[in-house]
């Protein structure tokens, strides 16, 4: 059943980054299992899914990811952290076990897809290791939008976040050796009371000194 128009834009309205969350308060497990669904059902350039989500919740962990973001309050005060991680860069390798999956899921026979196979390979053959990963990391933000619409209409809060040092994440995180590499991190819990951010109001322009219509 699609949402109402006016239900969507209440929830976009509601959201904002959220500077200071509710240590206390923690999402609930079929929440977060809802949210973790949402992220990996972002859209891709080919369907490949050029990446990792890595979900942070170690507070050992957490301590030691925070004075590498800036010692910012949210990467141990919120419920959850999540670190967008793109391939480094995607290879051939990703492309065939994207196409064997897309076979078996929609159970046509091995091969059937070469088409596919091939116009991707073809892609990335015209970039070079740098272009590659960027185009991963252009991806990972596809889906930072998505987790973040979907915490809106969720009531969860959160805050994207590039306000950190994404090699000492690789480095902590273990990425390197995973042939992934921090593009963004996003931060999810609750909002705190204190939080002056939280009551004000939300800057935008005009629709129509933003959306060009043809």
């Amino acid at each position: 059943m699609p949402a109402a128009p006016d239900d969507v834009l209440s929830a976009l309205r509601w959201r904002y980054a959220t500077k200071a969350f509710e240590p206390a308060r923690r999402i609930a497990p079929a929440t977060w299992a809802a949210l973790e669904q949402a992220v990996v059902l972002a859209p891709s350039s080919y369907g490949l899914q050029p990446w990792a989500f890595v979900v942070v919740t170690d507070p050992e962990v957490r301590k030691r990811l925070h004075p590498v973001s800036w010692n910012q309050p949210q990467i141990l005060d919120a419920s959850h952290l999540v670190v967008f991680a793109a391939k480094h860069p995607p290879t051939a390798t990703d492309v065939e076990r994207h196409v064997a999956n897309a076979e078996a899921v929609r159970g046509q026979p091995a091969g059937s897809l070469d088409p596919l196979r091939q116009r991707i390979l073809g892609s990335l053959a015209k970039m070079s290791p740098a272009d590659a990963h960027a185009w991963a990391t252009r991806q990972c933000y596809l889906a930072l939008g998505v987790f973040l619409s979907a915490a809106a209409n969720l009531g969860v809060d959160a805050c994207p976040m590039e306000g950190f040092q994404p090699e000492k994440y690789d480095e902590i995180l273990g990425l390197t050796a995973k042939g992934l590499k921090a593009v963004v991190i996003a931060t999810a819990g609750y909002r705190s009371e204190s939080d002056k951010y939280a009551a004000a109001a939300k800057v935008r322009f005009p629709v129509d000194e933003v959306v060009i219509r043809v």
